[in-house]
């Protein structure tokens, strides 16, 4: 199996902002996702900001430890269980977790103070097989490129 894993560099806009962006496109695209985060506050807040917009731009989710996880296309969690069967894995407290590699996709997103811990695992996955990386980084536009 591969797994692509794009690290997303976050400079301009808040996580909650752009956690809902890219959960948007993998909505999009059809896939499942699990947003993972060890703070609890750090979770509702991204939760409330997906069930923002009005009824043709909300982003259906859910707290893994709530009635119907396995239900929802977005997943809340502190662990890496993907009860809700996600292809894609977003990690928006900035910390990886090694199982992020049994998923299709994994999102890293991080601030200036994980950065070098980025960097330290942009090169420990040089190294694993069938892992391909991608770093996203925002203009002074808000808009994202991807790039070295």
């Amino acid at each position: 199996m591969s797994t692509r894993v794009d690290f997303y560099q976050l400079s301009r806009d808040p996580v909650e902002q752009v956690a809902v962006m890219l959960a948007r496109k993998v909505m999009q695209a059809g896939e499942r996702l699990l947003i993972v985060s060890e703070n609890p506050g750090q979770r509702a807040a991204i939760s409330k900001e997906l069930w923002r917009g009005g009824a043709e731009e909300f982003l259906a989710n859910g707290q893994a430890d709530a009635a119907h996880a396995e239900k929802q296309p977005i997943l809340l969690s502190d662990s890496m269980d993907a009860v809700n069967g996600a292809s894609m894995v977003m990690f928006v407290d900035g910390k990886w977790r090694a199982d992020a590699l049994k998923f299709d996709r994994a999102l890293l997103l991080f601030g200036a103070e994980a950065t070098e811990a980025a960097r330290g695992l942009w090169r420990e996955l040089d190294s694993v097989e069938d892992v391909t990386r991608e770093i996203h980084k925002q203009d002074e536009n808000g808009r994202w490129r991807a790039g070295a």
